[in-house]
């Protein structure tokens, strides 16, 4: 019923940029807020970005602040994640997630929806 696929990962040097896009299936996106994590290995998964249903607010977290912007279109069902001034500590498979219920949320637990993961690797 809900599937989300994310794609745009790949490799990058340091000091680069890449945008991440997130297909969502449906008739109800614009109903959901949507949000952007990251897992590295060995590490757990973290909150990266969020965005209202009407694209209005968005919150992101400390660690990227300034350099990564998430943003939607909801005509098309799609959620974007424009990564900037990449470190290698950005490096992690990035999963686009759905929260149907609320509002803007950093807690992976409130996401209901979640994609396959697309990798990112940044060399330095």
């Amino acid at each position: 019923q809900v599937q989300l696929v994310e794609s745009g990962g790949g490799l990058v040097q340091a000091g680069g940029s890449l945008r991440l896009s997130c297909a969502a299936s449906g008739r109800t996106f614009s109903s959901w807020v949507m949000g952007w994590f990251r897992q590295a290995p060995g590490k757990e998964r973290e909150f990266v970005a969020t965005i209202s249903r009407n694209g209005d607010s968005t919150y992101t977290s400390s660690s990227v602040k300034g350099r990564f912007v998430i943003s939607r279109d909801n005509a098309k069902n799609m959620v974007y994640l424009q990564m900037n001034s990449l470190k290698p500590e950005d490096s992690a498979v990035y999963y686009c997630a759905a929260h149907p219920s609320g509002g803007l949320t950093a807690l992976t637990w409130e996401y209901d929806y979640w994609g396959q993961g697309t990798q990112v690797t940044v060399s330095s």
